[in-house]
């Protein structure tokens, strides 16, 4: 609990290693995770510093990894994750490692080579194959004649001419530049060419790429060597496959069964060859997650050595590093493993240094807490020591987002997704998916869960379901019992108008939990609903502002900043409590002194209740309201509340200059004197490094009179106008409310209503059930996700602006130590 309510008390140490010894010092420090190094080298170039062929090495073996992991990808082989956690290897071994690698990578190159030679081969001969199956469809030969060939067939002689000889090429082009190929032909030959052409029908396998084409075979026949040299250009630059083509059809034959050996053997060697690889690739994928993990290992432990400092004799490392201080001793033990394992006899040494840095801030979080860690975070990482407001956003937040959401069966389903995300987080987490949106979801599962929870309890309270409520205790009012209202004419109302004052259809007696069931119908029911929400919302809202001030008192009290409590904290609750708190006693005050009903005379009758509004902004300038001499209400709500406003509005008003001026006054004299100290005789400070404080930035500059005036001024005026401005953002509460129960009732009304109010049964049947199906999708889609969006959004501005600027400065860093549970994990490498 003290980790979350404010971060760990930090220790900057000086850490002397040997150099033997170094490495296995820094492996372990790694495996605990709690250590973060200062760089020591900042104005040192990366790639001069003494480590950095070693790093080298490990990007190498890194990128040789990738390369077989693409390989496994490829081949849909699944990566084994035994859950094994090996230990950083020693320096020695990566030679090991590297060989190892360096024989995969070439042996899967060589068999990648090769298969694709072999491909590329086969798909050559399966190309051929088809041209020459293909090229009997062109010819209508005579089986009688063998021998005949395709050019004996002249062209008839014309007279006074000799007879001409046709000539031919066949090939193969891709389907899809077979049209811009003919165009081509047609132009450049001026139409002296003959085309025809077939598809192959199966796919073909593209030997680089792997996918699958479609091609079609060609053959062209033609006149004369001009025309010759122009078809295989014309191919060649539509880049068009030509194969040899026996004129006649024996020698076709002859060649076709020759092909068909040749393929034959060439499928026989690559299928060797494909189950080679394969072989190889299942053998490293067993490893394949260690190797990575080690090598990442390796290459974070040499990372870090780079930002240690050698002395002038090389045989030591040495290192400065923020450590928490509860757990000094169990990194000396860690130390003390590493020295072991290295055989080194020369002790690491580990001291203790007093600062005036601002150390890192670190929180201890668990997979609860952590959801809420990040959002804090992602205002800003708290200051070191400062309170931590993810403790009680635990809370807040949810209850917040469930002020706004406020539906029950909406909450319903918010809690079924997120349970089943609780209950198989193990296995979710093991199946590792990598969706971004995905990993928001599973991150904030319990933000989630706990937001449903909250959402169900509001729904509960405002009595709504799916834009419905439910009558489990019966309703206070009963129409039927009134004189003016008969079940005859109830058949006729749509809704009703609602007025407690008629005691013949209430009975007086709130419903035990929540609204009343029959609001549902009332005609009144969002002028009703609307005033409540409302002021709630105010109230909340105040309260949570009060919340944010009583807790800037823990952070003035545990930094010994008593001026800070004489002059902020004090008047800064009196400011609120005498405006927004008053506001809200005077809400509860309507509450209980008004109403209808024997027990309130005319004077405390709900027509004579004043306007808390009114009322509100005449104390605030200082006016009285002039009723109707006839009128038996009442101004105020009690004697005396004029003269009871205005001392607490001249409260308000003292409390703005003690604000601003008295500080920087203070500040200035505290500075002088602690100057004047030191001059006289230094200043030594002494205790234990676990109470490092952080310095006030400038503490050791000229006090600067002017800034820190200006400075107070704003964070004044600031106060002063935002909690006027803070206080109506609560009225958000309220809108978004308002908002999401109207809209559920839209889409009910809208989309619902019509499968219900079908009178023929099949016909409503069918309807209910199409109709359901598109109202479930729009309820999960814009009512659950839209809406609990814009809440969730709503609410963490809340917290961020509302509440965590009345006593939240966000202004430390992480605490980013070295550690090997990212690696672990197959999270992002940490540089």
């Amino acid at each position: 609990m003290g980790s979350i309510f404010r971060s760990e008390a930090m220790s900057l140490c000086q850490l002397f290693l040997s150099s033997e010894a170094a490495y296995n010092c820094v492996s372990e420090i790694g495996e605990v995770g709690l250590v973060q190094f200062r760089d020591l080298n900042p104005d040192v170039n990366a790639f001069q510093r003494k480590f950095v062929h070693e790093v080298r090495r490990c990007d190498e073996m890194e990128r040789k990894l990738r390369y077989l992991e693409k390989q496994m990808n490829k081949d849909q082989l699944t990566i084994i994750d035994t859950g094994e956690n090996p230990e950083a290897p020693q320096p020695r071994e990566m030679i090991d490692l590297e060989a190892t690698f360096e024989k995969l990578e070439n042996e899967m190159k060589e068999v990648n080579a090769n298969a694709e030679t072999l491909k590329k081969n086969s798909l050559e001969l399966t190309e051929l194959l088809h041209v020459l199956k293909i090229t009997q469809l062109f010819f209508n030969e005579n089986d009688s004649e063998p021998s005949s060939s395709i050019t004996q067939n002249l062209i008839p002689a014309e007279e006074g001419k000799g007879p001409v000889q046709l000539g031919f090429v066949a090939g193969v082009i891709l389907r899809e530049r077979m049209p811009m190929f003919e165009r081509m032909l047609w132009r450049v030959c001026r139409g002296n060419v003959f085309v025809r052409q077939v598809q192959i029908e199966e796919p073909l396998e593209d030997p680089v790429t792997g996918d699958e084409v479609y091609k079609t075979v060609f053959i062209i026949f033609f006149q004369g060597e001009q025309l010759k040299t122009k078809v295989k250009k014309i191919c060649e630059g539509c880049r068009a496959t030509m194969y040899p083509c026996p004129e006649s059809h024996a020698e076709r034959t002859e060649m076709a069964q020759g092909v068909k050996g040749r393929l034959d053997d060439l499928r026989t060697v690559l299928s060797q060859t494909t189950d080679h690889r394969r072989r190889v690739l299942e053998a490293a994928a067993k490893h394949m997650r260690t190797w990575f993990i080690k090598v990442r290992k390796i290459k974070a432990i040499y990372h870090t050595l780079n930002m240690l400092n050698l002395d002038v004799t090389n045989k030591c490392l040495i290192a400065e590093c923020w450590i928490p201080t509860n757990d000094l001793g169990l990194i000396q033990n860690a130390l003390r493993k590493g020295t072991e394992k290295s055989g080194s006899s020369v002790q690491p040494i580990l001291n203790c240094m007093d600062t005036t840095l601002m150390p890192p801030t670190f929180h201890r979080t668990n997979k609860f807490t952590s959801g809420f860690q990040t959002l804090i975070d992602s205002y800003g990482i708290a200051s070191y020591r400062e309170v931590n407001p993810a403790l009680y956003t635990t809370t807040t937040f949810p209850f917040l987002f469930a002020v706004m959401f406020g539906d029950a069966g909406h909450g319903l389903i918010m809690l079924l997704f997120s349970a089943w995300m609780v209950i198989r987080e193990k296995a979710l987490i093991a199946a590792k998916m990598k969706g971004e949106i995905w990993n928001i979801f599973f991150g904030g599962r319990y933000i989630i869960l706990l937001m449903s929870m909250f959402s169900i309890y509001t729904g509960i309270i405002y009595n709504d379901i799916f834009s419905k409520s439910f009558n489990i205790f019966g309703s206070a009012w009963h129409i039927g019992n009134s004189t003016e209202a008969t079940p005859e004419s109830l058949e006729h109302w749509e809704s009703l108008t609602l007025d407690p004052k008629y005691r013949d259809i209430y009975e007086g007696i709130p419903y035990p939990v929540g609204f009343d069931p029959m609001w549902q119908i009332s005609l009144n029911k969002i002028n009703f609903q609307n005033s409540y929400k409302m002021k709630i919302s105010i109230i909340i809202g105040v309260f949570h502002m009060i919340f944010g001030i009583m807790v800037s008192l823990l952070n003035h009290t545990f930094f010994m900043k008593t001026i800070s409590i004489v002059c902020e904290f004090i008047p800064q609750m009196i400011f609120l409590l005498s405006l927004f708190g008053w506001l809200c006693i005077m809400v509860f005050i309507k509450w209980i002194s008004y109403g209808c009903g024997e027990e309130f005379d005319i004077v405390h009758d709900s027509s004579c209740a004043p306007s808390v509004l009114i009322t509100f902004i005449n104390m605030v300038l200082m006016k009285k309201d002039k009723l109707d001499p006839e009128s038996k209400c009442k101004v105020f709500m009690f004697d005396g509340q004029f003269n009871f406003q205005f001392i607490l509005l001249i409260s308000a008003v003292i409390c703005v200059p003690i604000m601003l001026v008295p500080k920087p006054f203070f500040m200035r004299r505290q500075h002088n004197m602690k100057m004047n100290a030191q001059r006289v005789q230094p200043v030594t400070e002494g205790g234990e490094s676990s109470a490092v404080l952080p310095v006030e930035e400038g503490e050791h500059e000229e006090f600067e009179f002017s800034e820190v005036f200006i400075e107070q001024a704003i964070h004044t005026i600031e106060f002063v106008l935002g909690s006027v401005s803070h206080t109506a953002s609560y009225l958000r509460l309220w809108a978004l409310s308002l908002a999401h129960g109207q809209l559920s009732e839209v889409l009910w009304n809208m989309v619902m209503a019509i499968g219900l109010k079908q009178s023929n049964v099949i016909v409503g049947s069918i309807m209910l059930y199409l109709i359901f199906a598109a109202w479930a999708a729009l309820t999960v889609s814009i009512l659950v996700l839209m809406e609990g969006l814009s809440a969730f959004l709503h609410t963490l501005r809340l917290h961020w602006v509302e509440f965590q600027s009345k006593f939240y400065k966000g202004e430390g860093y992480a605490f980013t130590p070295l550690t090997f549970k990212h690696i672990v994990n197959d999270d992002e490498d940490e540089d």
